[in-house]
């Protein structure tokens, strides 16, 4: 903009100066010239009508040449020449005035009773003919049939008009530069403001809500101020309201989460004895005694979770990293919930990295354990690595062969409490049969806490599920094959989900 306002305030100022030299030296010019026709003609007329006085008609060669010499004599040694009829007489003979007088101001002369004139340019150079007839003094103003013409130099003239121009011309700079540097200066102010603004503005945009402007002046520069400093004021009102609100909101549930923490563990240990004796007990009895057990076992993890979240919310989860054998971390998860057998593995040896183990042990959980309950077998885990322009990263891969997710349920599986349809059994954001719809939510804050992400494809998008590919041949081979869903919105083959983690390690593994 600053540019901008320069180039428009230097074209504006050329454009006058030249306007304004183009008008003077106009004028000036006409003055100018004005000014010596109006003297030449009257001094002409003048001085002729003072030797014609003395002069007879009808005159001679010699007479007219005296007559024109004497004229020449009078006006200051100019150019004179007379015509009578067909003579013709030049008060310097080896002047060239025959192109010089023209016919239009020689018929003009002829046939008027006053002095006429004209502007020509002969060789380059400007003159001023002036020509007036020579009438009897008898009182009724008759031609006589003389006629005389003077040819006067306006060089001098044309000079002084040049010098005029380019003096002009030379102011012209100093008015550029004069335009320029108050072009500077009036960006400087204008665009001072402009600046203080667009700061302000990417300082609220980047979450600085007590960013404002200082406002000086009634401009219209200074109202835009004002309310730029009332939308951040409204803005940083809402937000402070919403925290508040959002902070209430998390100390509400850790609060509600934290009391009912007591009488779980009372009703935990109830249903544990209840499911413990329900043999002995009715038919129905003993089938509320087991709902009573799976409901509480729900509730309780639905108490974790809720208390997990909201440590994630509250900013208050901290990551104990140590390097660990991340192929072991993946066994022992599995062998720890009983699924060694009910799992195929593909696990690369010899992979380590700085991770926390009790987190990744949360996230493989969650994982194998949406694949186990929603889908269908074989169950592969696969752990490898791959290189990408920003680094080396751990790739761990969950896939089964069931009904797989539609495209809704993909963009939505790792939203907190969501519950896909019927495709994926009770949903697939839990985390167990009977879960709270937190779980992969968790898992995704767990990988995010790494600087990770976990995305889910199906089967047949998946990019890296080569191995995956390869486990189920040998599945199908055996007599275990999948389950291909064709639902009503179209066929889903098997859902993958993908961790990835950065790959990083100490400083003596990695020398």
């Amino acid at each position: 903009m600053r540019v901008r306002l320069v180039v428009t305030f230097v074209v504006v100022a050329l454009v006058s100066a030249a306007t304004a030299t183009a008008l003077a030296y106009r004028d000036a010019r006409t003055a100018v010239l004005q000014r010596t026709q109006n003297a030449a003609v009257d001094d002409f007329r003048k001085q002729v009508g003072a030797v014609a006085v003395d002069f007879d008609l009808p005159p001679d060669q010699q007479s007219l040449s005296r007559f024109a010499a004497k004229v020449s004599e009078r006006v200051g040694g100019k150019i004179v020449v007379a015509r009578y009829q067909d003579l013709s007489a030049t008060s310097d003979s080896f002047a060239d005035t025959r192109s010089r007088i023209t016919v239009e101001l020689r018929a003009a002369v002829m046939t008027g009773d006053g002095a006429g004139f004209q502007r020509v340019r002969w060789r380059g150079e400007p003159y001023l003919i002036v020509g007036t007839p020579v009438m009897f003094a008898d009182g009724d103003r008759r031609a006589s049939g003389l006629e005389v013409y003077a040819i006067t130099d306006l060089r001098a003239e044309s000079e002084d008009t040049a010098a005029l121009l380019d003096s002009v011309r030379a102011g012209i700079v100093p008015v550029v530069l004069l335009a320029a540097v108050l072009a500077l200066l009036a960006a400087g102010t204008v665009l001072r403001p402009v600046r203080k603004l667009g700061r302000a503005t990417r300082e609220l945009a980047a979450g600085d809500l007590g960013s404002r402007v200082a406002v000086t002046g009634r401009d219209e520069l200074a109202d835009l101020a004002r309310t730029f400093n009332d939308t951040a004021d409204a803005l940083q009102t809402s937000d402070a309201e919403l925290r508040e609100q959002e902070a209430k909101a998390r100390r509400f549930v850790a609060d509600v989460s934290h009391e009912l923490r007591t009488p779980l563990a009372a009703m935990t240990m109830v249903a544990t004895v209840l499911e413990e004796d329900a043999d002995q007990l009715p038919p129905d009895a003993a089938r509320a005694a087991r709902t009573v057990g799976a409901e509480t076992a729900r509730l309780s993890r639905l108490v974790e979770d809720l208390m997990e979240i909201s440590r994630f919310d509250a900013g208050a989860v901290r990551l104990n990293a140590a390097e660990t054998d991340l192929a072991d971390t993946v066994r022992a998860s599995l062998a720890l919930r009983g699924w060694t057998d009910r799992v195929r593995t593909d696990l690369r040896e010899g992979v380590r990295a700085v991770v926390d183990r009790r987190r990744i042990d949360v996230i493989v959980a969650n994982l194998v354990g949406n694949a186990l309950r929603h889908g269908a077998p074989p169950v592969t885990v696969t752990l490898g690595t791959s290189r990408a322009a920003d680094g080396e990263w751990v790739v761990l891969s969950v896939a089964d062969h069931g009904p797989g997710l539609p495209p809704d349920a993909r963009e939505r599986v790792f939203d907190r409490f969501y519950k896909a349809d019927a495709a994926r059994t009770r949903g697939a954001a839990d985390d167990s049969g009977q879960g709270s719809g937190l779980g992969t939510a968790i898992a995704l804050e767990n990988a995010r806490l790494h600087g990770g992400t976990i995305e889910v494809t199906d089967m047949t998008d998946a990019a890296d599920v080569t191995d995956v590919a390869d486990t189920a041949d040998a599945a199908d081979a055996a007599g275990t094959t999948g389950v291909t869903d064709t639902g009503a919105d179209g066929p889903w083959r098997g859902a993958v989900f993908t961790l990835r983690l950065p790959l990083r390690r100490t400083e003596e593994d990695a020398e």
